[in-house]
């Protein structure tokens, strides 16, 4: 059996949302994937506009200067901070589905417990799998994007410190 095939078969086990979980997973992995490399390759591009805007300025500690300073600074981080509301929004999401999953997959047990009786363990068992595969796909994401939504707002703040600090205001 195929890699393809193990997984189209997992995602069949843990019944159609699981499908949908796999679709929030690839947007919120290709989300953090794009905040790193903006990260690494863009960042320092904008950075240095920035810096090279305030040093562009003549007298650096007007109150003209000052609102000019604020105004890079806010440029800033409403750049770095573009897609973290997004990820969080998936991140809480995960859970969420997993939730549904659960009551999809119980709702199959007990259709089958009201057809077939409770001695039929082999038809409840598709629906207990049913059941549990959704939630635990759906914390697995969650834990793992909650994390690196975590480590991308320590980098963003980071960023905007450092930021700030090479920005003199005398």
């Amino acid at each position: 059996m195929s890699l393809f095939d193990s997984l189209q078969q997992f995602l069949n086990t843990g019944g159609n949302v699981l499908w949908v979980i796999l679709g929030i997973s690839i947007c919120l992995w290709s989300l953090i994937v794009e905040r790193f490399i903006y990260f690494k390759l863009t960042y320092p591009t904008h950075r240095s506009i920035y810096l090279s805007t305030w040093e562009q300025q003549v007298n650096k500690n007007s109150q003209q200067a000052l609102y000019i300073r604020k105004g890079i600074i806010s440029e800033a981080k409403i750049s770095m901070n573009k897609t973290v509301p997004i990820i969080k929004m998936l991140v809480a999401l995960c859970p969420l589905l997993g939730l549904l999953g659960t009551v999809t997959g119980m709702i199959h047990v007990f259709d089958v417990m009201a057809i077939t009786g409770t001695g039929n363990a082999r038809a409840m068992a598709s629906g207990v799998s049913q059941a549990t595969i959704p939630t635990m796909a759906g914390m697995v994401i969650a834990i793992a994007g909650l994390y690196f939504s975590k480590l991308i707002e320590q980098r963003v703040s980071d960023e905007s410190h450092h930021l700030t600090d090479l920005l003199q205001y005398n």
